[in-house]
């Protein structure tokens, strides 16, 4: 028997008619990499909770899992908990303790290990994922990227068999959730530990991967390797969106074949049947001048009086009707300026306007009557009902706009959906304010590549209808693909604004992926579509023989 199986695994929510997961079967093989990825409520997230007791929801379950051999209902409580590995999506939904240190010791004296053992192991972690910089520091002032490192390491202190990760860089940059794809594929390779992962961003997860279960509707439509799952995969395919740059490219152009799903081999692929005769695509021309949506002068905010500056001088303008994208890494202070923005955080010094008039001034809250209306991180905190129906209650007009039916959700608790679909119940709860300035923090976190596909149509809609929009990202494709102007944040400072593919293509690291395969190739292609159009226009190289 394989090392993990699972065998016609059925599991159903209470109330609720559809199983979530519908007669699920696979196996895993010790020291497999493996990959689960579907659209937003597929069950990849209930899955992966059925295959650690603990994290179980509560429901109707039949089929079997096995564990190392051993059906999971017989395995001892020490064995369930140890043995199985499982880090969150959202970082400080795992942390329990205040310090680093702490959280490293955390379960292994749950495990009743003697203290030595416990000094050994949490020592060894922390040189092993290079925390000893941070060993003493309290957990609160660690940046996202450190805190999912930190669940990670304390997972691994207990050296289970197998890990099992859900979503696990959602809430990370590019560059970071990048290092956190490497580290896990160095610990599967390293320690042939098995690895079960879901992703929305496949960009990097897909060439790491062994095998690729994809889940449509809570049932298994593939399992196989990452090149003959993606090859399968029809032109239309909702999850092509989702797959690697060279595999999307690949389809794109119709070439038949291996499909490629590295970045070298797409570029191989460009350079091998493409004429490179023209290199890039007309700039786009310049908005006309608008009057300013948002303004930031020389804003100074830190969070404590002796405290670091979070917005140290920062300063920008936003026109009216533009689409204007926020990237920058973990802690550099993208969501504390749209807070600012939103008038939930006041600075020290500085000045930021909204339509010309100066924060402050605004009488009776009139800022937020039909003008501005901000979309959290933690969208949770959008939440006051115990049901999607009672949510929705006056929010028809946000419905309308999303590309989801929420209907059969209605008789749910906003917690119960998946991240991606609490996302989208939270914008349509937003949008129905009907704000002139809409300010969205990482508004495709959690959500798949169709929806978020989707989203940059609702956004462009939007922008049509005189709606200015202020966006804080991780995701370097969709700020490409959606907005007007991209900025850069770093250590609490704007340091370059530009369109999307002057912006992305100037940048070395943080950038799109068809940036960096088409890098010395093309000069400004940062989408899938600029690589498509400027390989159409040159050409192939066997059409001119």
């Amino acid at each position: 028997m394989a090392f993990l199986a699972v065998e016609n695994l059925t599991f159903t929510y209470p109330g609720k008619k559809e199983p979530a997961v519908n007669n699920v079967s696979f196996e895993i093989e010790k020291g497999e990499f493996a990959l689960i990825c579907g659209a937003t409520g597929s069950g990849k997230s209930t899955l992966l909770r059925l295959l650690k007791r603990e994290l179980a929801p509560l429901g109707e379950i039949s089929g079997k899992v096995y564990v190392s051999g051993k059906d999971q209902t017989s395995l001892t409580d020490e064995e369930a908990a140890y043995k199985v590995g499982f880090v969150m999506q959202r970082p400080e939904m795992q942390l329990v303790t205040d310090k680093v240190w702490h959280e490293l010791a955390f379960g292994l004296e749950n495990m009743n290990l003697p203290r030595a053992a416990i000094a050994r192991r949490v020592s060894e972690m922390a040189a092993y994922f290079g925390i000893e910089e941070w060993y003493e520091k309290n957990v609160n002032d660690l940046s996202g990227g450190q805190k999912q490192l930190l669940n990670l390491a304390a997972v691994m202190a207990m050296q289970p068999d197998v890990l099992i990760l859900d979503e696990p860089t959602s809430q990370l940059d590019p560059i970071a959730a990048s290092d956190f794809i490497q580290t896990v594929k160095k610990l599967n390779r390293d320690f042939a530990l098995t690895v079960l992962i879901t992703e929305h961003r496949l960009e990097e997860a897909v060439p790491v991967s062994d095998k690729m279960i994809v889940l449509e509707k809570g049932e298994v439509v593939y399992s196989d390797t990452p090149e003959n799952t993606i090859s399968k995969l029809s032109t239309d395919s909702p999850l092509l969106l989702a797959m690697p740059a060279a595999a999307r490219l690949h389809h794109a152009l119709s070439h038949k074949g291996s499909c490629p799903i590295h970045i070298k081999d797409g570029r191989r692929m460009i350079e091998e049947n493409y004429r490179l005769i023209i290199r890039s695509l007309p700039d786009s021309e310049a908005s006309a001048e608008a009057s300013c949506a948002l303004s930031f002068k020389n804003v100074y905010f830190r969070y404590e009086r002796h405290g670091r500056d979070i917005l140290n001088g920062v300063s920008f303008t936003v026109q009216t009707g533009e689409i204007y994208a926020i990237l920058g890494g973990n802690g550099s202070g993208k969501t504390t300026s749209l807070s600012a923005a939103a008038s939930l955080l006041k600075p020290y010094a500085g000045e930021i306007r909204v339509f010309e008039k100066k924060l402050g001034d605004n009488k009776n809250q009139s800022l937020f009557r039909n003008c501005l209306t901000m979309l959290p991180q933690d969208v949770q905190t959008v939440f006051l009902h115990n049901t999607v129906r009672e949510e929705l209650m006056d929010a028809e007009y946000g419905m309308s706009l999303l590309p989801i039916d929420f209907t059969r959700y209605f008789d749910m608790h906003p917690y119960d959906l998946s991240g991606g679909e609490q996302q989208l119940l939270a914008l349509a709860k937003v949008l129905s304010t009907k704000p002139k300035l809409l300010l969205l923090d990482e508004p495709t976190k959690g959500v798949d590549a169709k929806t978020k596909h989707q989203l940059t149509g609702i956004l462009k809609s939007l922008k049509e209808t005189g709606m200015t929009i202020v966006l804080v990202t991780h995701d370097t494709e969709f700020a490409a693909e959606t907005a007007d102007k991209c900025a850069m944040f770093f250590r609490g400072q704007i340091v370059s604004v530009a369109h999307p593919r002057t912006f992305f293509s100037q940048n070395s690291f943080y950038t799109t992926p068809v940036s960096r395969m088409t890098r010395g190739i093309f000069e400004n292609a940062v989408t899938i579509q600029d690589a498509c159009d400027l390989c159409l226009k040159n050409g192939r190289k066997d059409a001119c023989t």
